[in-house]
């Protein structure tokens, strides 16, 4: 009598945990990779222009860019991920820029920080001679933040709405 018991307990505890949802969830590994890759950007150390004050107060205490994950700037370009080119790029310094950008490992991303790297600024004429008329046309470049200069609040926000485009894994971090 108690082995039908223990049978018929059995069953129906079988019955009941296909409803129960599993206490740990497995995530793939490539979602793991880009959940952390979001919360710990580093940004390269690279500012050309009036943008780089923005880009300084943005990382300063009233704005704190390190509370989501992107403060800890760093100075050589095989360490960072982030590049956030902020100001007027020129002809001269464009090869440089190109070389910073192959240096860093991948994946990594371009924040273009103002319209002067967007499209030139206030330089975008068609006899200029001396500056690049957009960061993209030597670096592929994931967000545009416009202004002249752009508030501290702009370039959190692209940097927020980079870490969302890497979690879902919809920007071009594949290319090498």
């Amino acid at each position: 009598m108690s082995e039908s018991l223990q049978s018929t307990s059995h069953e129906e505890a079988g019955a009941d945990t296909d409803h129960i949802p599993p206490i740990v969830q497995f995530l793939p590994l490539q979602k793991a990779l880009d959940l952390a890759r979001a919360n710990s950007l580093w940004p390269l150390t690279f500012g050309i222009a009036c943008c780089a004050i923005e880009m300084m107060a943005a990382s300063a205490s009233r704005y704190d860019a390190d509370r989501f994950g992107a403060g800890v700037f760093r100075n050589s370009p095989r360490q960072a991920d982030l590049m956030i080119v902020a100001g007027t790029v020129n002809l001269k310094m464009a090869p440089i820029i190109k070389r910073l950008y192959d240096q860093m490992p991948s994946p990594k991303w371009v924040i273009a920080l103002g319209s002067c790297a967007i499209c030139g600024g206030p330089f975008d004429q068609d006899d200029n001679y001396a500056v690049l008329q957009g960061v993209e046309k030597i670096v592929p470049v994931d967000i545009f933040v416009p202004g002249c200069p752009p508030r501290p609040e702009a370039l959190l926000h692209a940097i927020l709405e980079l870490q969302e485009r890497i979690k879902s894994g919809s920007t071009n971090a594949t290319r090498a």
